[in-house]
């Protein structure tokens, strides 16, 4: 089976095409014919070998990816699921070792799979699982009520596009971060006041709603420098693990979306609200398998809008 992996860790040029074995069916999974993958930063530092040193698999090659989106080709003894063979599917993947959705046949557990939504493409349909379920976990975190305020950080992303979306979906009102050339698209997707990103977000959400926000999503990544635009009570969801300054003035919530990579009923109400036009599966542009490489270093390079896609 081809894949796109590395067998030594470094920069982009360390990913080419590979043979890997088929993998064995089992209990409770199904097989997925992968048609495409989409990139992300995860994938970057997978790459890089940041998560080596966990990996149960802890041998090369490495396979990176967590979206894949195909059309199912096999389903497992004892399986639960209302999939059937010929279907078209996206499915959230939790790598290790070979197992990634850069390869074009993937066995999964069934709840990490469900329908593509109507009328999407393979490469649409690949840009929602991991950000999807990711951006819905961080709202799920927080707990906010209809009525109430949330700010999202990196909202011209894919995960802090999807908050913004979802946010509104629940019925917060949504303050976002953009750059000048993004604050359009920002606007687009839903958000209620755009204020200009950078090291100061916080200082100019405080502007606008002077007695704090009561929950954050931090898809920029700027932990500390965003925890003064919550409230006193408020909640931060964060992406990379951080943990808040010590303090407890706001509850910290480190969002790891393989916490919910096999819960296949948030996977298909993303499913269905795709189809109803709540959230906008966006792609930046798609590329042949073969050109991953590439691909890696258009992310690096910064203002990506959207998700790259390759396509085997």
């Amino acid at each position: 089976m081809r894949a796109v992996g590395v067998t030594a860790f470094g920069g982009p040029e360390a990913l080419h095409v590979i043979d890997v074995p088929p993998e064995p069916l089992g209990p409770g999974r199904v097989r997925v014919r992968v048609t495409a993958a989409a990139v992300s930063p995860t994938d970057t530092h997978l790459r890089e070998g940041a998560y080596a040193g966990r990996d149960p698999a802890q041998e090369f090659p490495y396979v990176p990816g967590m979206d894949a989106a195909g059309v199912l080709a096999e389903i497992g003894p004892d399986t639960d699921t209302d999939l059937r063979v010929g279907d078209r599917v996206m499915a959230i993947v939790v790598p290790t070792g070979a197992h990634g959705a850069y390869r074009e046949d993937l066995v999964l557990p069934a709840g990490s799979v469900t329908r593509s939504p109507a009328g999407s493409t393979d490469a649409e349909a690949a840009t929602l699982p991991m950000n999807g379920l990711t951006a819905r976990l961080a709202l799920d975190y927080m707990g906010l009520r209809p009525g109430q305020v949330l700010a999202v950080t990196g909202a011209a992303g894919a995960f802090g596009g999807y908050v913004v979306q979802l946010g509104k979906a629940d019925g917060l009102t949504v303050v976002a971060d953009a750059s000048e050339a993004d604050e359009r698209l920002v606007r687009e997707l839903g958000a209620d006041v755009v204020v200009r990103r950078g090291d100061d977000v916080a200082a100019r959400i405080r502007e606008h709603v002077p007695e704090g926000v009561d929950g954050l999503a931090d898809g920029a990544v700027q932990d500390a420098l965003v925890l003064p635009a919550v409230r006193d009570g408020g909640a931060v969801a964060t992406v990379r693990g951080y943990r808040g300054d010590g303090s407890g003035r706001v509850q910290v919530h480190p969002t790891l979306v393989r916490r919910v990579a096999e819960d296949r009923a948030a996977l298909d109400r993303l499913r269905q609200q795709a189809e109803d036009g709540v959230l906008t599966l966006r792609v930046a542009d798609v590329l042949p398998a073969e050109q991953a490489a590439e691909a890696h270093r258009r992310l690096a390079r910064g203002a990506v809008r959207g998700r790259l896609v390759l396509t085997f």
